[in-house]
């Protein structure tokens, strides 16, 4: 419950006709500031006035990347809960709400296509891979049922990539925020979890390797394809430790120990793969139990054996 001046305070700060639909924009997900004002079409001052009024009463957040900033809609406090509750009364079909809607609509479009122009570069790599172990919507099953049919308050996909672990996972979160160091990937995941109309997740800029614990506490962390990137995978499991909520679980995928120096040459990887023996001393150096493994052999000659490892925090 909040004080009374505070209300009063939040209240104003959404009163206002432009900042009412900037709340109805960033329900349907994160922008920045530079797609508010195409879609409003408004000066950039102006609208970076009305979206730091909204800050400050707690009703949106601001994530800042480099230069540039997203805005979404806040996941906790009073302002979030007052922010949903305003945003279910507005009508869609208003005429000022409908154009909105459809320059934000143009907007995502032109995302879209940007992005998929980026990942038509490097899709051949991640076509190659896709070749070496068995089919991802078998792990991705797995990833689902190591959840144990629960709905988590906040999940936290590091190294999230193209954003798939948000998309598949996002039944099971209430709120879900991703990670990753490179601006073209987040413009790939962006636009898929606006395609898949995914409003309660968010991915951000940060370095994987020195986490900013700030983020969390998360109910569960997802590393899913990410450590064998890392020439001392225990440092990154140790940084995304900080990260889980006591009690918390961390959903781990990664190869098998493997021979294929050609992805280390060609593909980045630092490590060929991680042993049961070497997840199993990470994780307790990092005070996490391994609660369950399961493996997924390659059909193929020479293919690649996938892992996934749930942990539990021990605290």
């Amino acid at each position: 419950m909040a004080e009374l001046a505070t209300l009063v305070g939040v209240l104003k700060a959404a009163g206002e006709g432009t900042r009412l639909r900037l709340l109805a924009l960033l329900a349907e997900g994160d922008h920045s500031v530079k797609d508010l004002t195409e879609i409003l079409k408004q000066s950039q001052p102006r609208v970076s006035r009305h979206l730091k009024l909204l800050a400050d009463a707690g009703l949106v957040q601001r994530n800042a990347e480099g230069a540039w900033a997203y805005y979404g809609l806040a996941q906790q406090g009073d302002g979030a809960e007052l922010a949903q509750w305003l945003i279910a009364r507005v009508d869609e079909t208003d005429a000022e709400r409908r154009r909105d809607a459809e320059r934000q609509q143009a907007v995502r479009s032109a995302q879209q296509a940007q992005a998929t122009e980026y990942f038509a570069k490097v899709a051949s790599s991640w076509d190659l891979l896709k070749t070496l172990h068995v089919p991802e919507s078998a792990v991705e099953a797995a990833v689902i049922e190591a959840l144990d049919g629960k709905t988590v308050e906040l999940l936290i996909d590091l190294g999230t990539g193209t954003g798939r672990m948000l998309d598949v996972l996002a039944p099971s979160y209430k709120h879900g925020i991703g990670l990753d160091s490179s601006r073209e990937m987040l413009a790939v995941a962006r636009a898929r979890l606006a395609s898949a109309g995914i409003g309660h997740a968010q991915v951000r800029l940060g370095d994987i390797g020195d986490i900013d614990a700030t983020v969390g506490p998360a109910d569960v962390v997802v590393v899913h394809q990410v450590m064998h990137y890392f020439d001392d995978p225990g440092r990154m499991l140790a940084q995304a430790r900080r990260l889980l909520k006591s009690g918390g679980k961390m959903i781990i995928v990664d190869f098998a120990p493997h021979e294929l120096e050609f992805l280390r040459s060609e593909h980045a990887h630092r490590r060929l793969g991680l042993s049961q023996s070497q997840m199993s001393g990470w994780a307790a150096a990092a005070d996490l139990a391994v609660e369950a493994v399961r493996e997924f052999p390659s059909d193929t000659e020479n293919g690649l054996t996938v892992c996934l490892w749930r942990l539990s925090d021990k605290s």
